[in-house]
């Protein structure tokens, strides 16, 4: 199986590696040729080499690995290169597969990794779209790398970067710029556990972290909850109120192991933090 990988950055990278035991040779294209040039050199597994973005090449499978806003314009680019599969990892499925069902002329589906390649293997989320023998060689690949691959739809997985990514980094971010530095001798089991979790996600890419909030927002509705918070204090009527909802909502969104935490980013996500090509079509984008 030839693949072809559009983006060559760390997401792009890891696909590349994931799937190297079922590939004959992998190709690298990125808008900045050294990093197609650097991934392709540091590909061992299985030959490889660095193409022009603007390749005519034929492949097996494309995976697109590029930032959200850029996957309408790379698939309407890619999709011609692709005789097989046409597979996405960016990580807000709905514009990706809008876009594929208009132009692709092969298979196609959407994965997004739930995690950062450095935490990897972990759970991918999976939507067929029109999907065959080649998709399904692109599943088994990642399931054959020690990761659960689960079926979902795009609206539910969009609708749940809802929360796991776009209201977890707002969350995250807004206690690392609402705290203050303090002696670690001071710290509790919650406030360690949140100052992991940032740096978990400021050693990410800011414009990873924007392209997810631009995607699925999520800033707004968790400034409201900690008005909402604020607003009650003093009341211990409202904010018992306030307490006993914000357990009941906690089996909602509690990852099923301390592993994994949705998403593109976070350290997490698989949304990719590549540099890629800057294509857009007009959908607005990504979300890892």
């Amino acid at each position: 199986m030839e693949l072809l990988v559009v983006g060559a950055g760390e997401m792009g990278r890891w696909l590349a590696d994931t799937l190297a035991p079922r590939l004959d040779s992998v190709a690298f294209a990125d808008r900045t040729a050294g990093a197609a040039e650097a991934a392709a050199r540091e590909q061992t597994a299985v030959d490889s080499r660095a193409v022009a973005l603007e390749t005519g090449d034929a492949f097996d499978v494309v995976a697109l690995a590029v930032p959200i806003p850029a996957v309408g314009g790379a698939v309407r680019s890619h999709a011609p290169n692709a005789t097989g599969a046409l597979v996405d990892v960016t990580g807000a499925m709905a514009p990706a597969l809008t876009a594929m069902e208009r132009h692709a002329v092969s298979e196609y589906a959407s994965f997004h990794p739930l995690f950062a390649p450095p935490r990897a293997p972990g759970r991918v989320a999976y939507v067929p779209g029109e999907a065959g023998e080649t998709v399904g060689r692109v599943r088994s690949g990642l399931g054959a790398a020690g990761n659960e691959v689960f079926e979902t739809t795009a609206a539910d997985h969009d609708e749940a970067m809802e929360t796991v990514q776009a209201k977890a980094h707002a969350a995250v971010l807004a206690y690392a710029l609402a705290g203050e530095s303090v002696d670690e001798r001071f710290h509790t089991p919650v406030s360690s556990s949140l100052s992991e979790l940032v740096e978990t996600v400021t050693e990410g890419d800011a414009r990873v972290y924007e392209d997810v909030q631009e995607t699925f927002g999520g800033a707004d509705e968790v400034a409201q909850a900690a008005a909402t918070v604020a607003e009650t204090v003093g009341d211990g009527e409202s904010f018992a109120s306030v307490f006993e909802r914000a357990r009941d909502h906690v089996g909602g969104v509690t990852p099923r192991d301390a592993t994994l935490d949705g998403g593109t980013v976070d350290g997490d996500e698989g949304a990719p933090d590549e540099t890629v090509p800057d294509e857009t079509d007009g959908n607005g984008g990504e979300g890892s």
